[in-house]
């Protein structure tokens, strides 16, 4: 049995050094949604966030300490009562954010995004002007994380790309309430990607 996982290590080692695996693996299409690759700090959200994230964090550790020592029918109620405001409130949704609600996952959630303000400043122009053409961007047009003038910035620089801006009213966090929704969205778009493949 040993045997067998080193043979399958050392295989999957070789085929990654191989370029002609790697060629088979190329990358068709990339959708990139609500993308917050730059200025994040600076976006409506950013602005009311950044303080508390970079600088009173930790404020927030005592009441999810003591929310992990309540029962689970507490937090579930807590939880519901935090999403109320979902047009189709998921129940995946709701178990999702119980299982979250604990200290290691929140402050690694935190710190993180204390690091994506200070450090996702610049857009990468660069990068996306290489890969233009497998790269889809998806704006919301009310996202209070990446507005719409970075959109139309986007479309200014990039007037060839696939840029798009949401019209059906679909929020940042889209998992929430619209997953299906997004999911077939993507489906329809990538599907001239899969017919070549």
């Amino acid at each position: 049995m040993l045997n067998e996982k080193k043979r399958r290590k050392k295989r999957r080692g070789e085929e990654s050094n191989n370029p002609d695996i790697l060629k088979t693996q190329e990358v068709l299409r990339c959708v990139m949604l609500f993308p917050t690759i730059e200025r994040m700090a600076q976006s409506p959200q950013g602005k009311i966030l950044t303080p508390f994230l970079c600088q009173f964090r930790y404020i927030v550790y005592v009441p999810i300490y003591l929310m992990t020592l309540l029962p689970e029918r507490v937090k579930n109620t807590l939880v519901r009562f935090v999403l109320r405001g979902l047009k189709y409130p998921d129940e995946s949704s709701v178990m999702a954010s119980v299982d979250l609600a604990n200290m290691d996952c929140v402050a690694n959630v935190m710190y993180m995004a204390s690091q994506e303000m200070r450090k996702v400043v610049e857009r990468d122009s660069s990068t996306i002007s290489q890969h233009l053409k497998k790269l889809t961007f998806y704006y919301g047009a009310t996202d209070p994380w990446c507005p719409v003038q970075y959109y139309e910035e986007m479309k200014a620089e990039f007037p060839y790309g696939d840029i798009r801006l949401c019209e059906k009213g679909i929020r940042h966090a889209f998992v929430l309430e619209a997953s299906k929704e997004v999911a077939a969205m993507i489906t329809e778009w990538v599907q001239d990607d899969l017919a070549r493949v």
